[in-house]
């Protein structure tokens, strides 16, 4: 192995512990937690939506921050600041019972990961880029938010059994800390950093019009991914917990969304690659649907699994496959227009959450709320192929996408 691939390996690995701080665990953690603090009646449903949203309301903050700041200097003091930040967030979560406090804390936490998010995802893939094959590297890296979610799925039961809510936010902020203070050093500015992106040809002249129509369409579609995919992504497994019979599968179906996860960028780029963008998105999104809907029509362990199977391995890879079709549509620009995806994406996070609580307050149950939310996704999956696009459009070559969520 020459020097290049294991320096770029190396900070795969670190980039993977990043994503796994800041998403697995400083984004998600809260999911297979919340169920508990809602039974110690420490806030409603309600209140559960408005600290989820909280949270994405950081993240929709840090991802407009980093997105208008374009310039590499002192990213990686900003990414190991931020990963510090979110360990600390984790933690202070179990030291506090503060509902005032937990908004704030949630707030921080979000706009931590997306500055995590965004940093990291930059030093790697300008450290894969002189690899032969980059595109492995880069579906190994966007594996650790899948890693987190699964870490999450086993440990937090038993945390939670051993020493309640606040042990547990305190034993996953342990186990982040661990984690970046070996993965600290891998953490570093790649040499040759700033290599010009490969573009993608079009394969039909574009003009102005087809290419505003282009835009209007995937913001429709980003958008309605953001406000859908993100019911499930809070409330599944109070939901699944909520069903007598289903009460010991509640951790099992967060444990499969985040193992599917883990292959799922790759996945689905090499689908693309065979059948375009398009026609990928379309199929990634109308399975969420179904996966966020199975668990409420069929709700028995094969509805809850298949479903949570279906969630975790297309939530990543919707993310993946827009940024890829604007890619291939917007060579030249599409770093501008991936920021304004981002902000309506997680304008639908920050929304989700609090109108499927109040959902959930006023009917005491999750159904109508996760119908909802799959109604939205499929929604945004009709808006893919309808309407139709100019002919060819979907026929470019797939190149691997730098992801930001």
């Amino acid at each position: 192995m020459n020097g290049h691939k294991k320096r770029s390996l190396l900070l795969v690995g670190g980039g993977i512990t990043s994503l796994f701080i800041a998403m697995g665990v400083g984004r998600f953690a809260y999911t297979p937690i919340l169920p508990l603090m809602l039974k110690q009646q420490l806030f409603s449903e309600a209140g559960a939506g408005a600290l989820a949203s909280s949270n994405y309301a950081g993240y929709l903050a840090g991802a407009i921050m980093t997105a208008l700041g374009t310039r590499k200097e002192n990213r990686l003091t900003r990414l190991k600041l931020a990963l510090v930040v979110s360990v600390a967030t984790t933690a202070w979560m179990g030291g506090t019972d503060s509902y005032a406090l937990w908004l704030a804390l949630r707030f921080v936490s979000g706009f931590a990961s997306a500055v995590i998010f965004v940093y990291v995802s930059g030093l790697v893939m300008d450290g894969v880029a002189g690899l032969s094959k980059p595109h492995h590297a880069v579906g190994l890296f966007y594996s650790g938010v899948g890693l987190g979610i699964t870490a999450t799925g086993f440990a937090v039961p038993w945390l939670q059994e051993q020493y309640g809510w606040r042990g547990t936010w305190l034993g996953m902020a342990l186990v982040c800390a661990v984690l970046l203070a070996l993965a600290w050093t891998k953490l570093r500015e790649p040499a040759g950093a700033g290599v010009a992106e490969a573009r993608a040809p079009l394969s039909v002249p574009e003009d102005r019009s087809s290419l505003t129509s282009f835009k209007i369409r995937l913001l429709i579609v980003y958008g309605l991914e953001g406000l859908g995919y993100i019911v499930t992504g809070t409330f599944l497994v109070a939901y699944v917990q909520q069903l007598s019979a289903m009460h010991s599968f509640s951790a099992w179906s967060w444990i499969l969304a985040g193992a599917t996860a883990v292959p799922s960028c790759w996945l689905w780029s090499l689908l693309s690659a065979r059948i375009g963008s398009r026609p990928a998105l379309f199929a990634a999104m109308a399975l969420q649907a179904v996966g966020i809907a199975l668990p409420v029509v069929y709700p028995a362990w094969p509805g809850v699994l298949l479903g949570a199977v279906l969630f975790g391995f297309t939530f990543m890879g919707v993310t993946t496959l827009t940024v890829s079709w604007t890619r291939q549509r917007m060579p030249a620009d599409s770093g501008r227009f991936v920021g304004v995806l981002t902000a309506v994406y997680g304008t639908g996070q920050v929304i989700g959450p609090i109108a499927a609580g109040w959902l959930v307050s006023g009917s005491g149950h999750y159904q109508e709320a996760l119908i909802g939310a799959a109604l939205i996704v499929c929604a945004g999956a009709l808006a893919t192929i309808f309407p139709a696009g100019r002919q060819g459009a979907d026929a470019e070559t797939v190149r691997p996408p730098a992801v930001k969520q």
